[in-house]
C-alpha cells in the first residue's frame, strides 16, 4: 500500500488562515451538536416521567435512536461528500441537526421524540465522517495527528458541556423560552438556537480541493476491493473498537440515571460533575495517547496502536467492577472518571488509523461505514443495560451497566491483542498482506 505516501503528497505544505479557522469550526460545531447527548442523558428522569415508558425504551433511546436515521444517511451522504462540495454538505447537516432538536423537544408522545432523536443522529454519522476526510486536506501531514486530536478535544469539551450546563440550562430555560412546555423541552428548544450562528460561520469555511477526487476506478468497486483485501484486519478492528464502545456507550449514556436511583442525587449535581468527567477524561486522554502513540511506534510501528486500544480495555475491566460495590457518590464519580479515561485513550488513535488505511476517494465513506458498524455496537450497550435493568435487576441500573460492559471490555482486549500480534506478523514477513 502507498497510502501514506499518497497522504504526504496530498497535504498541504503549511497551514493556512482558513484552514485553521475550518479546522477549529469542525470541531466547535461538531461539540455544539454532541452536547445535546448530556442534556438528554441528565434529562432522562423528566423524559420518562413525560411519555411514562420503562427502563428498556429509555436503553433504546440512548443507543438506537443515535443509529437508525443517522445510519440510513450517512453512506449516501458520505458519497456526495466525497464527489461534490463537502462544506455544501455541511451546511446541510447543522440545518438538519437543527431541526430535528427542535422537533425532539416539540414532540406530543415518545415515538415522535425517539424519530427526532434519531433523526439528529445523522450529526455523528455523517458529520464526523465528513470532518475527517476533510482534515488531511486541511493540515500539513506532519501536524495531522494533532489536528485529529484537536478536533476530538473540541467535540469533547461540547459533549461534556451537555452535562456541565444541563443544571443551568433546565433551571433557565423555562424563564427563556415562553412556552407552556415541561423544563427538558424548552432546554432542547434553547440548544436549538446555537443552529443559526453555525450557518452564518459556515459560510467563511474552507472547500478543500482533493488531488484524487476524480479517479477512473468505480467508486463501489472500490470500495469493496478495499474492504475484501482487509477483511481480517479489519474484523478484528471491528471487534475491538465496537466491544470497547458497547461498554462506553453503556456507562455515558446511563450512568447519570443510575447514579440519580442509587445516591438520590439531584440531576444538577450529577450533571456538574459528569461535564467535568468527560471534559477532563476525554481530552486528558488526547496528549497521553499521542505521546505513548510517538514513543512506541519507533520500535513496534502501526502495532501499537490496537496494542494500546488492548492495554487499555484490560485495565478498564476491573475498574467498571468496582461500579458494582461503591456505596459513595463521591467514590462513584472517581470510578466512572477512570473507565473513561481509560477507554478514551483507547479510542483517541482510531481515526488516524482509518486514515492511514484508506484511499483518499473513499475516505469520507469509509468513515461513514465504520461510524455504523461501531455504532450499532455502541446502541447496544444501553439497550442492553436498559433490559437487564427491567428485567433482571429490578431496576438496579448501575448493576447492568457492570453486567453489560465487563464481557464487551474483555472481547475488545482479545481482539485488539490479536489485531496487534497479526500487524506485527504483517511487518515481519510472516503474514500474507489483506489475507
Amino acid at each position: 500500500m502507498t497510502v501514506s505516501n499518497e497522504a504526504c503528497h496530498r497535504a498541504p505544505d503549511r497551514w493556512t488562515a482558513q484552514g485553521l479557522f475550518t479546522v477549529a469550526f469542525l470541531g466547535i460545531t461538531a461539540g455544539v451538536q454532541m452536547s445535546d447527548m448530556g442534556l438528554q442523558a441528565i434529562s432522562l428522569s423528566a423524559i420518562q416521567k413525560s411519555f411514562g415508558v420503562g427502563d428498556a425504551a429509555l436503553g433504546a433511546l440512548q443507543g438506537l435512536a443515535g443509529v437508525l436515521v443517522g445510519s440510513a444517511l450517512a453512506v449516501p451522504l458520505a458519497r456526495f461528500a466525497d464527489r461534490f462540495s463537502r462544506k455544501r454538505v455541511l451546511l446541510c447537516l447543522i440545518l438538519a441537526s437543527t431541526a430535528m432538536m427542535v422537533l425532539s423537544a416539540l414532540a406530543p408522545n415518545f415515538p415522535l421524540f425517539f424519530i427526532g432523536r434519531s433523526a439528529a443522529g445523522i450529526t455523528e454519522f455523517a458529520m464526523v465522517p465528513l470532518v475527517y476526510s476533510m482534515i488531511p486536506d486541511l493540515a500539513p501531514e506532519r501536524h495531522r495527528v494533532l489536528a485529529n486530536l484537536s478536533f476530538a478535544a473540541l467535540v469533547s469539551a461540547g459533549a461534556s458541556g451537555g452535562f456541565y450546563f444541563s443544571g443551568a440550562l433546565l433551571s433557565s430555560a423555562a424563564d427563556l423560552i415562553p412556552l407552556p412546555i415541561e423544563p427538558w423541552r424548552s432546554a432542547f428548544l434553547l440548544l436549538s438556537l446555537a443552529g443559526a450562528p453555525l450557518l452564518v460561520l459556515c459560510t467563511l469555511t474552507a472547500d478543500p480541493p482533493r488531488s484524487m477526487g476524480n479517479t477512473d476506478l468505480a467508486a463501489d468497486t472500490s470500495l469493496r476491493r478495499f474492504l475484501w483485501e482487509r477483511r481480517q484486519s479489519i474484523g478484528l478492528f471491528v471487534g475491538a473498537a465496537g466491544c470497547l464502545v458497547i461498554a462506553v456507550q453503556a456507562i455515558s449514556q446511563l450512568i447519570a440515571l443510575a447514579l440519580e436511583r442509587r445516591f438520590h442525587a439531584a440531576p444538577g449535581q450529577i450533571g456538574h460533575a459528569m461535564g467535568l468527567i468527560v471534559l477532563m477524561t476525554s481530552v486528558g486522554c488526547l496528549p497521553i495517547a499521542g505521546l505513548l502513540d510517538r514513543a512506541l511506534a519507533q520500535r513496534l510501528g502501526q502495532a501499537v496502536r490496537p496494542l494500546i486500544m488492548g492495554v487499555c480495555a484490560l485495565i478498564a475491566a476491573p475498574v467498571v467492577l468496582a461500579l458494582a460495590t461503591v456505596d459513595m457518590l463521591e467514590h462513584a464519580f472517581v470510578i466512572v472518571g477512570m473507565a473513561l479515561f481509560v477507554t478514551s485513550t483507547a479510542n483517541a488513535l482510531v481515526p488516524t488509523m482509518l486514515q492511514d488505511l484508506a484511499p483518499a476517494f473513499l475516505r469520507a465513506r469509509s468513515f461513514a461505514i465504520w461510524s455504523f458498524v461501531v455504532s450499532v455496537f455502541g446502541a447496544s450497550g444501553p439497550l442492553l443495560a436498559g433490559t437487564l435493568s427491567d428485567w433482571v435487576f429490578g431496576g438496579q441500573m448501575t448493576r447492568a451497566i457492570t453486567f453489560t460492559a465487563i464481557p464487551a471490555l474483555i472481547v475488545s482486549a482479545l481482539c485488539s491483542l490479536r489485531s496487534f500480534v497479526r500487524t506485527r506478523g504483517q511487518a515481519r514477513g510472516q503474514t500474507p498482506y489483506g489475507v
